[in-house]
């Protein structure tokens, strides 16, 4: 599969576009107003204890209060239980993967212990954000800091090795883990990333050299600085995904600003000299996301339907609790038999749904609602799909079997805002409710507050001012109603329209006609 980097760099904002074979298949972006803080490392004033939810709230310096929770608090017992832990357990190597989004394996040990037994209010405590602020709800940290490089991740609170799943030879990992051991001159946890397959060890003692000196300049900062600080900043989103992604998942990119340009360059040279992969300075005429025909790919992603090739369509909606995903024939009438037509489009609809939950990335719970089916073997044929797609997505995935309803529940990993929360914002006509009352029952919802207020009101006219588009409702088709009320009120009632009026807005005046 071709897999390419596309970077627009403007001045402020950067999108980077993870192309496969020419389509989309995930977007990164970043702004000045830092919304994605994923990574960065805080020193944190502890705000307010919360003994019922198990957690507390930290200021770190932002507008709103970080949530950390129990198990992600780090102190010097928990270390020594994480020891232990390891040396009784001895996990098997194959089910550690690369930790998502930059963050580390964090084990919870703090279990047993109860939030006031581990921190107190106006206590310091060094935090790293693993999830950046989504709506109304404050960023989510955690005391298991973890430090990514190239090859490695670094866990300092953590004495526990780890290698990407994604390394599948067994004796790759069995080197990679004696390797570890020879270089290794401390008790920090480590895990190998999917591109340490091969590394060799001068490579591998500059990776943790680097690594274990940024941790001491952290440390070092956290204690001339009183908190709230932020001690540590992640690297911007497009050495993020030359860093995780070039190689791995890309082994080209291309960029649209030499200033950029040569900045990735610098890195690569710095950090990655070894690395053999293609950068690129787009040179066109026409914008680089407009040359990759990647617009039009993010304006579909923001659509509630999306088409299928065959005429069949699904619909995704997000709610406040979970995602709702529902599969529909369309167009589409097939050519043999009703259940033929209904599989097809259900298995055209799996790839489209794996594909647009990576791409919009959504997360947290998600319900699919496929076109039922009567045989047991057309629903494996689905749900076997459906397992196999997403094995393509980084995030962790949870999917349940097929319910009698003919619906799937399964869960994908949230980290950072998806899609439509970062280039959307809730309409400022409906106020993101989606529906608005219809003309005709806004005209009938004014009869009703005319025929109230006339028995208290002591003016002889009524003015009723509307949206034009009620008022010309009201003067034409709707007329019937205010001719009505003034025979029953015995008053005129003028309706004047208001340009500027939201059109569910609208004012009733009385006046005194001398």
């Amino acid at each position: 599969m071709l897999k390419e980097l596309v970077v627009n760099a403007a001045e402020h904002e950067t999108r980077v576009a993870l192309l496969e074979n020419g389509t989309i298949a995930e977007l990164f972006l970043e702004r000045g107003d830092e919304s994605n803080i994923t990574g960065n490392i805080y020193k944190g004033k502890i705000q307010r204890v919360l003994p019922g939810m198990q957690a507390a709230f930290v200021d770190i310096g932002l507008e709103q209060a970080a949530f950390l929770y129990v198990d992600d608090i780090y102190d010097e017992t928990s270390h020594e239980l994480a020891k232990r832990f390891e040396q009784e357990n001895d996990p098997d190597p194959k089910a550690q993967d690369e930790p998502n989004n930059t963050l580390g394996w964090q084990p919870s040990f703090a279990a047993d212990a109860s939030i006031e037994e581990l921190v107190t209010e106006e206590q310091e405590i060094l935090v790293q954000i693993s999830k950046s602020p989504i709506g109304t709800k404050g960023p989510r940290v955690t005391a298991h800091i973890s430090l990514p490089g190239r090859y490695m991740v670094l866990m300092p609170t953590v004495d526990h090795v780890g290698i990407s799943k994604r390394i599948t030879d067994d004796d790759e990992r069995a080197r990679l883990k004696d390797l570890l051991s020879t270089v290794r001159q401390d008790d920090f946890g480590y895990i190998f990333r999917t591109a340490a397959q091969g590394i060799q060890e001068d490579r591998l003692k500059k990776e943790i050299a680097f690594l274990t000196n940024t941790w001491e300049e952290i440390q070092a900062k956290s204690k001339t600085c009183s908190a709230p600080a932020l001690l540590y900043r992640d690297l911007t989103v497009t050495f993020r995904a030359v860093r995780d992604l070039l190689t791995d998942d890309a082994d080209k990119l291309s960029i649209d600003s030499k200033l950029g340009y040569e900045s990735v360059r610098s890195f690569l040279n710095k950090l990655m000299p070894d690395l053999k992969v293609s950068v690129e300075l787009y040179q066109g005429t026409e914008p680089i996301f407009d040359a990759y025909n990647i617009e039009g790919d993010i304006a579909r992603a923001l659509k509630k339907k999306v088409w299928l090739k065959s005429g069949g369509y699904i619909i995704i909606d997000p709610t406040e609790a979970l995602v709702a995903i529902d599969v529909n024939t369309g167009r589409y009438v097939g050519k043999h038999n009703f259940d033929e037509t209904i599989l097809k489009t259900n298995l055209e609809a799996v790839k489209e749904i794996a594909y647009q939950i990576r791409l919009r990335n959504i997360g947290g719970i998600i319900i699919i609602d496929f076109i039922d089916m009567k045989r047991n073997q057309h629903k494996e044929k689905v749900m076997n799909l459906l397992i196999e797609t997403l094995k393509k997505d980084k995030a962790q995935t949870n999917v349940l079997p097929l319910s009698e309803l003919g619906l799937v529940q399964m869960t994908r990993k949230r980290v950072r805002k998806n899609l439509t929360r970062t280039l959307c914002e809730p309409c400022f006509y409906c106020g993101g409710d989606g529906m608005l009352l219809s003309k005709r029952s806004i005209c009938h919802k004014i009869h009703r507050d005319l025929m109230n207020e006339a028995n208290d009101m002591m003016g002889n006219l009524f003015t009723v001012k509307v949206h034009p588009e009620i008022a010309q409702l009201l003067h034409g088709e709707q007329k019937h109603l205010i001719a009505s009320l003034e025979r029953e009120i015995k008053r005129p009632i003028a309706i004047y329209p208001e340009p500027h009026y939201h059109i569910e807005e609208y004012h009733i005046f009385e006046t005194l006609k001398k």
